[in-house]
């Protein structure tokens, strides 16, 4: 593979991409369903040699490349996906392609992920006779909190039977604006977190506010399992294991002289592996009922669950940092020290096919990337410059893994 040429080649994508991701910028959509997404990337990938699949669930599409370079083996089959939906949210860049739908932006880079993956479609694409195996694109909607892998996955899109196996690999990017440019960052195992949610209501009697004695009153009860369930997290889980729990709304009463009949505290729970997140659920309920009956009240416990533990597999690691340096030297790759809390739906493809997601930084060349505003800001950034560099990147991997596979 010439590493050298993949990095030319996504160079002169360049335009391709940046004009891509400024129209899905533009018309940023929200959920499980992004059809004028959907649209604009089959449109800068139509007359290409792709077989396409669509199911039920979600706009969601995967383009297939069948490689015709003939192989003595059976040929591999790779994954690469990006995300497609947006966020509801105000935009506040002032970029001159900045949202034209009200209330949603794209501040989490899927636009730039989605016009990376195209990019990478183009590439290898024109590399078919030299490619033995499949690559399959993967355009996904529904990543914020919709569990759109999860759906694609249901739907069948990417195989699981007999005949249309699962991918053999699954690799993936995420931008970074307060990250160094064109930087490449990844770790083996837990990358990012399991996010749950969960909402417990306290239910006592309510009254006069001038006669508590009269009531149950769950407002005590309720700021005692706020307090209780940090002391959980301190003194229940080892600290190098990270476990999060967060209350981030407490609901209680109606006037100032009413004791309310109950009160209600919502929040998020984030483990690093399946047992801390099942123990943590079990935690919760019994915390909160014991307060609960403590101050003779009681608690019920709703748990909604998120995406589960994105954890790398480090073979694949392995392979995204061999590619990473051999296409931008050594330092072009960062091991990353510590997962990251925040949640993604890759998640649910890498339980299922052995891979990783890694980050690429797109703070301005030269920039003190640390003043850089992050995703899910309204004033998010993203230099393009850094894009063909994610594009080949992507490529790259596929390449790599279709010819040698995990060594």
């Amino acid at each position: 593979m010439h590493q050298t040429d993949l990095l030319s080649s996504a160079n002169a994508l360049a335009d391709r991409i940046i004009s891509l991701r400024r129209a899905i910028h533009a018309e940023p959509e929200l959920g499980l369903h992004t059809p004028k997404t959907r649209d604009k990337v089959r449109a800068a990938l139509a007359n290409l040699p792709l077989e396409w699949r669509s199911g039920p669930s979600t706009t969601g599409e995967v383009a297939i490349l069948k490689g015709t370079k003939h192989s003595a083996a059976p040929g591999r089959r790779v994954v690469l996906r990006g995300d497609m939906d947006a966020l509801p949210m105000p935009e506040n860049t002032g970029l001159e392609f900045a949202s034209t739908t009200q209330g949603a932006m794209h501040a989490c880079g899927h636009d730039t992920h989605t016009a990376m993956l195209a990019g990478a479609a183009q590439m290898l694409c024109a590399r078919q006779a030299d490619i033995a195996g499949e690559v399959m694109f993967m355009f996904q909607p529904g990543e914020e909190g919709y569990h759109g892998a999860r759906f694609m996955l249901d739907d069948g899109l990417l195989g699981g039977t007999p005949d249309d196996p699962l991918p053999d690999a699954a690799f993936a990017l995420h931008i970074m604006p307060n990250a160094p440019h064109g930087i490449i960052a990844g770790k083996a195992g837990p990358l990012m977190a399991a996010a749950d949610q969960f909402e417990i209501t306290v239910t006592g009697e309510g009254g006069h506010a001038s006669m508590p004695h009269d009531t149950r009153d769950p407002v005590p009860a309720a700021c005692a399992i706020v307090t209780a369930l940090q002391a959980m997290v301190t003194r229940r889980f080892n600290a190098a294991d990270a476990v999060v729990v967060t209350v981030t709304r407490m609901d209680a009463g109606t006037a100032h002289n009413i004791i309310a009949d109950h009160a209600t505290l919502r929040g998020t729970m984030r483990t690093l592996s399946p047992a801390h997140r099942a123990r943590v659920h079990s935690l919760l309920d019994e915390v909160a009922r014991n307060i609960a009956a403590a101050h003779g009240v009681a608690a019920t416990v709703l748990v909604t669950p998120g995406f589960p533990v994105t954890i790398c597999d480090e073979r694949a690691v392995a392979l995204g940092r061999t590619v990473t340096q051999q296409l931008l030297g050594p330092e072009g790759w960062k091991d990353l020290p510590a997962p990251i809390m925040g949640a993604e739906d890759f998640a649910y493809v890498l339980e299922k096919v052995p891979g990783a997601m890694f980050f690429l930084g797109v703070a301005p060349s030269g920039a003190d990337w640390t003043t850089c505003c992050g995703i899910h800001s309204s004033r998010m950034m993203v230099d393009e410059a850094a894009l063909p560099r994610g594009t080949a990147i992507l490529a790259g991997c596929a390449i790599q893994f279709l010819e040698q596979g995990f060594t």
